[in-house]
This record gives structure tokens, sequence and C-alpha cells, in this order.
């Protein structure tokens, strides 16, 4: 795989600092079901690495000394992780807000046949990746048989609730482009899914369109296809300084599955750590008490794809 870092890390993206904290994202471990084309994780079956309770004993620690509003919970397959559904009790008992960024097909993975019930009885916002609402698209990007597997898994939580308007069970999907091209109007798309997938009954409460990050697996087969320069250039070129002040990481720090923090969760994948006065690479049982607010933020040239074009963010578009 090809290194991106260096093609990255000399930039002129404007400085950043961080608001109050809000979210807490953390990677349970990168083994997944699929292997995806698009993944910036670079995640799979035969991945091993997985976060130990030590370390779920430390997010639980921190959220509550630093009152945390949501805990953002990635992959992988974020269910997975043996200590998921502690973790996900915990945290609803405290108050948190839960999301859950599920692949669908995870609901159908043997021992996981009761996951949609689980994650309705403690209210989890679902946030589940569906490229497309077209089957040879997404099985293109994510593999023979998903789509049939993501709509089973969407009927399954539809079927509890999830997608309907006063159900308390938020069900938001993720759009990612096929290539190195910025996303569509989250507007119109939205609209979009939403009469096709109703066409199989399927309900949904907002989509988010995400721009692919020029990292990992996607930023090694830019450069393999001689896309990296061409795709960088399209992203600095739309770039919108009104994006600035709502990108994720002026909220939201990463914490990766050995316990250690970054930014965002790209910069996590890039081994960018979160700067820190006077530790090199500070673990979060550091920052238990910390004050972060007005801290500064490491920024790559990769911090164009968030604010290219509408933005991208975990959440979706910025504008």
């Amino acid at each position: 795989m090809h290194e991106t870092l260096p093609l990255l890390i000399e930039t002129d993206f404007p400085a950043l600092k961080r608001d109050k904290l809000t979210t807490l994202q953390v990677n349970l471990g990168y083994r997944c079901n699929q292997q995806c084309l698009h993944c910036h994780v670079n995640a799979g079956p035969s991945r091993v690495e997985e976060m130990e309770r030590r370390n779920i004993d430390s997010v639980l620690e921190f959220m509550a000394s630093q009152r945390i509003t949501v805990l953002d919970l990635t992959g992988g397959a974020p269910e997975l992780n043996d200590h998921f559904r502690f973790l996900v009790t915990q945290a609803t008992a405290m108050g948190v807000h839960v999301i859950d960024r599920c692949n669908l097909t995870i609901l159908s993975e043997p021992g996981q046949e009761d996951l949609a019930e689980f994650l309705a009885a403690h209210k989890v916002e679902v946030v589940a990746s569906l490229p497309c609402y077209l089957e040879d698209n997404v099985n293109r990007q994510r593999g023979k048989g998903v789509y049939s597997k993501s709509i089973a898994g969407l009927k399954k939580l539809n079927a509890l609730g999830y997608g309907n308007e006063g159900s308390g069970l938020a069900l938001n999907l993720v759009y990612n482009p096929t290539g190195p091209s910025l996303p569509p109007s989250q507007q119109q798309l939205e609209l979009d899914y939403k009469a096709q997938l109703g066409k199989q009954d399927i309900l949904f409460n907002n989509l988010f369109t995400l721009a692919n990050m020029p990292i990992k697996r996607f930023g090694s087969m830019l450069i393999s296809k001689g896309q990296f320069d061409s795709y960088m250039t399209l992203l600095r070129q739309s770039h919108q300084s009104s994006n600035l002040s709502t990108v994720m990481c002026r909220s939201l720090i990463s914490v990766d599955w050995q316990g250690y923090v970054y930014d965002c969760d790209f910069n996590q994948m890039l081994d960018m750590p979160f700067l820190h006065p006077s530790i090199k690479r500070p673990h979060l049982s550091d920052l238990i008490e910390a004050d972060l607010a007005g801290s500064p933020i490491d920024v790559a040239d990769h911090c164009y794809g968030c604010t290219a074009g509408q933005g991208s963010s975990c959440g979706g578009a910025l504008s």
C-alpha cells in the first residue's frame, strides 16, 4: 500500500483551534466483516486490533470527567469488539447519546442476531453506510452480496421503529462517491435516496454525504491510478473558508483502539497524534482532567477534504 502522509504533510491549510469538546469518537478496532474499497481505515476480516477493557474504562472515566454528550463508535465494525455492548450500556446509563457507525451487514452475522434489538433498547443512533441506492454500485464498492444484506439490515431496523418519525430511534445513511469526485448536493441526494429506497418500503431520517479522504486504501488507489494529484487539486480548488467554523475537529477528539488520542479519525489513520505541550503521544488517560478548549489542531493537506464544496464531516455536509 502506498503511503500518503509524505504527500500531505506540507500544507498551507489554515490553522485551527478547538472549541468546547462535546463528542468523543472511539475506534474500537479494525476488524470488520467487509473490506470496502473506499475505507480510510483499511479495515477487514483479517485485522485483529481491538480495544481492551482497560481502555474502555478510560473512555468511561474521560466522558464522566469532561461531561461528554456524544459517544461516536466506529471501527472496523465496532460491534465486533467484545466490550461493545458493555460500553454502550454504561454510556447510555450516564445519559450520553451513543452513535453506532454500522455497516448494516453486521446485523446478519452469526452471533449478532439480536444486535438490532440491543441497539433499539438503548436508543442508539445508527449511522449506516450505504454508498448508493443502486445494487451494482454498492456491490462494486463494498463487495458482492453486500447490497442485499444491507437492505435486509435496513428492513430489520425499520421493523423495530428505526427511521420512523417520533420513535426516538434515529437511522441515518452515509453516502461516499465511488471515485475521485466531490459528493453531490446532500439535500437533493437525500430526496433521491428516499424516493428509491421508498420503493422497497425503507425509511430513514437523514442522508450524510462524505467526501473520500486521500488516505489509506482510497489514497493508495489514487496513487496507483495516477489520480492523487488531480484529486488534491480538486479539493484545494473547492475549499470554502466558511466551512472552517464547523469542521468536526473543533468539538471532537478521536481515540484509537490502544487509547491514544488524535484530533480526528483521519489524523488517527495518518498517525498524526494530538498536539500536547509535554507528551509526544498522549493517551486518553493523560487527558482525564485536561481543559482542551483552545488547544491547537494538527492539520495537513487532507483537511481540504473536510472544507471542499459543501464540506464534509462524520455528520455529513457542513453547509
